[in-house]
């Protein structure tokens, strides 16, 4: 997979692909993310990507010509899944989202700042617009941090362990059932007699049950 990402202060997310699961995923080979700053795609000296808003108003507008520009550079070398836009107004991430995404082979993600875009990029560029939930944030770039975190964990071979995601909450819309380890005994605090059975079938039927409980309890608008 390859995840082309748009943004006009890069250096706010570069960071978070240098470590952890998601850096793995890039030294395996597994990912390919690159970095583009909207200023390089800017038409005067002042490197300017933001304007004033037609008609007035508070809050700056980020132009249509830098993302233009930028966007079809991107696109002249290869086809795009999808062209994703991060937005407090956009479709709430959901797991179903993410397994669907980590399916796609290249992916651009533009993220807001400033006021917003010009509505015509959403008109004419954007193909799927995501939210991370129903707050504002200075720009889309902890979004889309979240949302490459989200999709490159499911590409096969990027956690140890494949299963893993797949029992992940939100998976089967149940929330994860709770998960222990040593000591079994700690200041009287016991484990689940069961989970130190050695019974996978019954360790297996209390996680459905459990599973079932806390979402039923915490998410009941899940089990609809």
């Amino acid at each position: 997979m390859r995840i082309d990402i748009i943004s006009v202060v890069p250096e706010l997310i570069k960071g978070f692909f240098d470590y952890s699961i998601i850096k793995r995923a890039i030294d395996k080979q597994l990912v390919e993310v690159y970095f583009h700053n909207l200023h390089d795609y800017a038409n005067n000296a002042y490197r300017q990507v933001d304007d004033y808003q037609f008609g007035g108003g508070a809050g700056m507008v980020m132009m249509i010509e830098p993302i233009d520009k930028c966007i079809t550079a991107l696109k002249a070398e290869r086809h795009y899944d999808e062209v994703i836009f991060l937005t407090p107004d956009g479709d709430t991430l959901q797991q179903k989202t993410a397994n669907k995404l980590s399916l796609s082979e290249n992916l651009i993600i533009l993220c807001g700042h400033f006021k917003g875009v010009d509505q015509r990029v959403r008109d004419h560029f954007i193909t799927k617009e995501i939210s991370i939930g129903d707050y504002v944030l200075s720009g889309g770039e902890l979004g889309a941090a979240v949302l490459c975190d989200a999709v490159i964990r499911l590409i096969p071979g990027v956690l140890s362990d494949e299963t893993s995601a797949l029992t992940d909450s939100f998976q089967d819309n149940l929330l994860a059932p709770p998960v222990y380890t040593r000591p079994a005994n700690y200041k009287g605090w016991e484990v689940p007699e069961v989970l130190t059975s050695g019974n996978t079938p019954k360790i297996e039927q209390w996680r459905e049950e459990m599973a079932y409980q806390r979402t039923k309890e915490r998410r009941p608008d899940l089990l609809k």
